[in-house]
């Protein structure tokens, strides 16, 4: 799903994620609208924000949990990077996972990097 811009995220989908990642709680669709809303003409539809946040939840990019009649919605994943590798995972399964070891083989520097973060992460 990588867009003109090179990321994986749509524009709007980039604008939901930004306000998640800086929420310290999870936002209802209506919180994120009013954020998404506020200078913006014209303004977005409740239904556009609410199916581009079920999509990012169906995608495992955001995690929701009831509340009253909907949904509040928080991040599932850190940063724009770890989308990408969540995609390629997904849809290359074990094939992915072996050609970055091989490409890790190749590079004395990335697997030095590799090997740090791999110690470094708990």
């Amino acid at each position: 799903m990588p867009t003109t811009s090179g990321g994986y995220l749509g524009p709007l989908e980039a604008e939901v994620m930004g306000l998640l990642w800086a929420a310290k709680e999870p936002l209802t669709v209506r919180t994120v609208l009013e954020r998404l809303n506020r200078g913006r003409r014209p303004p977005l539809a409740y239904t556009t924000v609410m199916t581009v946040m079920a999509r990012l939840a169906e995608k495992e990019v955001l995690r929701r949990h009831r509340a009253g009649r909907g949904y509040a919605y928080e991040a599932a994943v850190p940063d724009e990077a770890a989308i990408a590798v969540h995609d390629l995972v997904r849809d290359f399964g074990d094939a992915a996972v072996a050609q970055f070891v091989d490409e890790a083989r190749a590079d004395p520097r990335l697997r030095r990097r590799l090997e740090r973060l791999m110690r470094e992460k708990p």
